[in-house]
Parts: structure tokens; C-alpha cells; sequence
């Protein structure tokens, strides 16, 4: 039998916190559900005392792996000022879920925004699956999307914590993905995200790289 032996007289990393994401797939299922079942889930997942009590979430910004089909909040080819921009589907699903479950909460739930891919039209491979990556004449256009997206989700009343840059930028996958180099996501964040979002009055939130597995963050610091 192995044993963990844990010295708290030693910290390391601090641990902010644990969640979950809102899926258009899970909000769909959770929509079709009878009312008190609703409630059963919401609270065993979010309920400070009753529950676990999650205290993150994260939301897809456009379509992910675990939607019900792919979508982007402008499919408007072209549409570089994001005249057309807007969160109507997730409204269906992904936003009344996470609004429960912040009401069951009762304390703040931060919230973190992450891609998988940008529209189809703004990508080398011109669709959201495959990999892929941002065209450089996009990629201020994907920058300020970050922005619409959050203040479109702040205007339904629920505050955004941060944001990652890009879920899995080192793979290929059949599913929405899109690839960043260490040196692209850092020059990305540098000349274009972080900029953008401080002119749009979003400096306080968190921006965090490599979101993709663990064994290769110390390479894609280093950059």
C-alpha cells in the first residue's frame, strides 16, 4: 500500500480553487431534467455546505468538444469590428445553468473563460476543427473577441475571473482546436490580448497561458 505523507509546515503553490466547466452538452442535459433534479445536481456540485462547493467554472467561449454542434459567436466571415457578435445560443443553454449555479452558491464563483477555436473564417485551415491557427490579419479581431465575450456575459449579470489564452494550444485535434506556438501565445498576449483588453477596461482579469496538460509548463514559461 502506498502511503502520502503531507508536511504542512512546507507551502508551495497555492490551490485557488476547484470547479468545473458549463458545456453546451451538460447544460442541455441539465435543461431536460425534472425540476428536482435540477436542484439535486446544482447543489451537490455548487452548495457551499449542502454540496462540494465548487468555486470555479469554466465556460467555452464558442463551440468545445462537449457542444451539441460546432459555432462560433460570429460566423460572419470578414466581420473584422464584430458588428455581428453575440452570445444568443449560449443564452439557450450554458447561461441560465451557470446562473443557477451561482444563485445556489450564495458567494462569489469565478468564472474562466477558455477556446477552443476561433470562427473557421479567422483561421489558416479556414474551419474551428483541425488545428489550425489565427491569421495574422485576425488577430486583433480575436483579440477584441475576448473582450465582447466578456462583457456580453458581465451584462447578464455574471463577472468574469479570467481567461485562458487558448485550451490545448499544442494540439491537433478533430474536434475545435487551434495551435499556438510558445513564442505565438506570448507574442499574442503581448502585442494583442493583453492591450486590447486594457483599453477595454478589462485589465483586472486574470490572463493565463498554456492551458493544456501539466508535464510541459515549465518549457512554455521559460518563453
Amino acid at each position: 500500500m502506498s502511503v502520502v505523507e503531507v508536511d504542512v509546515r512546507q507551502e508551495f503553490q497555492e490551490i485557488i480553487g476547484f470547479g468545473g466547466a458549463f458545456t453546451e452538452a451538460s447544460a442541455f442535459i441539465f435543461a431536460h431534467m425534472e425540476p428536482e433534479k435540477q436542484r439535486e445536481i446544482v447543489n451537490a456540485y455548487f452548495h457551499p455546505k449542502e454540496g462540494i462547493g465548487y468555486n470555479f467554472g469554466r465556460i467555452p467561449m464558442n463551440s468545445c468538444d462537449f457542444s451539441l454542434g460546432s459555432y462560433s459567436c460570429d460566423d460572419i466571415a470578414g466581420d473584422v469590428e464584430l458588428k455581428y457578435f453575440n452570445i444568443e445560443r449560449d443564452k439557450i443553454f450554458i447561461i441560465p445553468l451557470v446562473k443557477e449555479a451561482i444563485k445556489v452558491r450564495g458567494e462569489p464563483l469565478n468564472i474562466l473563460i477558455s477556446p477552443w477555436s476561433p470562427p473557421g473564417w479567422m483561421k489558416t485551415n479556414r474551419r474551428m476543427t483541425h488545428g489550425g491557427e489565427v491569421k495574422e490579419e485576425y488577430r486583433a479581431t480575436w483579440a477584441l473577441f475576448y473582450a465582447r465575450f466578456i462583457k456580453a456575459y458581465e451584462s447578464e449579470g455574471i463577472p468574469i475571473w479570467g481567461l485562458t489564452v487558448q485550451n490545448e494550444p499544442d494540439a491537433t485535434q478533430i474536434w475545435e482546436s487551434c495551435r499556438f506556438t510558445p513564442e505565438a501565445e506570448r507574442d499574442f498576449i503581448r502585442d494583442y490580448l493583453g492591450p486590447i483588453l486594457a483599453r477595454e477596461g478589462l485589465s483586472n482579469k486574470k490572463i493565463m497561458a498554456w492551458d493544456h496538460n501539466r508535464d510541459l509548463v515549465y518549457e512554455r514559461a521559460k518563453v
